[in-house]
């Protein structure tokens, strides 16, 4: 054979089909939801050591206690302290969410959008309802 008749007018890697990335997906709700369980599920760890430090803080009495209750009743202390409810809703909402799914239900798009879309708006109400009453607990509201 010829040395130009065993050679393609095409290589070999760029006959192969491309798959499909980011730049070419949209983004959807369903992806959205996946995404935020997962870094929820990572901020839910960063937020229990700040807890674990607060009871802590707790245990050596209210003279050490005293910065760490200042931190955490600072406006960026409550920043924090709600975005860990509202992550400890999201990551419980969704997964009841994949609970329903392990049932066999719910797995159809359209079910799965509406889900999603569910989890996210419930989780900030839910939320911010927690955080509502924390605060007006303890005198801020």
């Amino acid at each position: 054979m010829a040395k130009g008749a065993m050679q393609s007018k095409q290589s070999p890697v760029t006959a192969r089909p491309l798959s499909p990335h980011l730049q070419v997906w949209g983004w959807t709700v369903t992806m959205a939801s996946s995404i935020t369980h997962r870094a929820t599920g990572v901020a839910l760890y960063s937020g229990t050591i700040l807890l674990a430090f607060w009871v802590y803080g707790l245990t050596l009495g209210p003279a050490k206690f005293q910065p760490i209750g200042v931190f955490l009743t600072s406006p960026i202390g409550i920043a924090i302290l709600a975005g860990y409810v509202w992550a400890l809703v999201f990551h419980l909402m969704n997964g009841l969410r994949h609970l329903y799914w392990d049932s066999g239900r719910g797995l159809n798009y359209a079910t799965a959008k509406t889900t999603a879309w569910a989890v996210f708006v419930g989780s900030f109400i839910v939320a911010a309802v927690i955080v509502g009453a924390g605060l007006a607990a303890r005198g801020a509201v």
